[in-house]
């Protein structure tokens, strides 16, 4: 992933889901879409190392679910609109079997086969998100964002390649300098 054009600086804790608390002093900030493969991956991947942090108080995840227009993640945006921006905790629970059964959903034939599965296997319904998900879309054009993932702590930038190994490293030196 080329990070070059990215400004981190325009990347923000407005919107998303927030998990965590805000008092925490890392925040990781997650460009995703749930059909994206290498998003899955840095979803499951990260995902004990992130929760132990976010358990300890000193990380937020700001989970942002980017709409994108490419005809392979559309799938991913029909599913997007029907997690509820007001219930962060049950919406992650969502992420969680979406990424878990992303090519049993993500291999349907068309788009309103997806809504339907949605509803169907989830008991969801379309969530009046626009606020949300159109400010993420800014954001991302605001701060040149066009891949996902596109994960943010602090001033590093970085895609799914990344081991918990480095993840930890990462937290603990953005979380020993906001403690410093």
């Amino acid at each position: 992933m080329d990070i070059s054009k990215i400004k981190a600086d325009k990347v923000n804790t407005t919107y998303g889901f927030k998990i965590g608390k805000e008092s925490a002093p890392v925040k990781v900030i997650e460009f995703i879409n749930l059909r994206c493969p290498y998003c899955k991956k840095w979803y499951v991947d990260s995902k004990d190392v992130l929760t132990d942090y976010v358990h300890e108080g000193k990380v937020q995840r700001i989970i942002k679910l980017f709409d994108k227009e490419k005809p392979s993640l559309k799938k991913g945006n029909v599913v997007h609109h029907y997690l509820d921006y007001k219930n962060p905790e049950d919406a992650l629970i969502e992420i969680d079997y979406f990424l878990a059964h992303q090519d049993e959903w993500g291999n349907l034939a068309d788009l309103d086969q997806v809504a339907e599965y949605v509803v169907e296997k989830r008991g969801l319904t379309h969530q009046p998100n626009e606020i949300e998900i159109n400010g993420i879309i800014h954001e991302a054009d605001d701060a040149n964002v066009v891949f996902v993932p596109s994960v943010f702590i602090g001033d590093h930038v970085f895609d799914e390649h990344i081991t918990p190994v480095e993840l930890k490293e990462l937290i603990d030196l953005e979380y020993a300098k906001k403690n410093s």
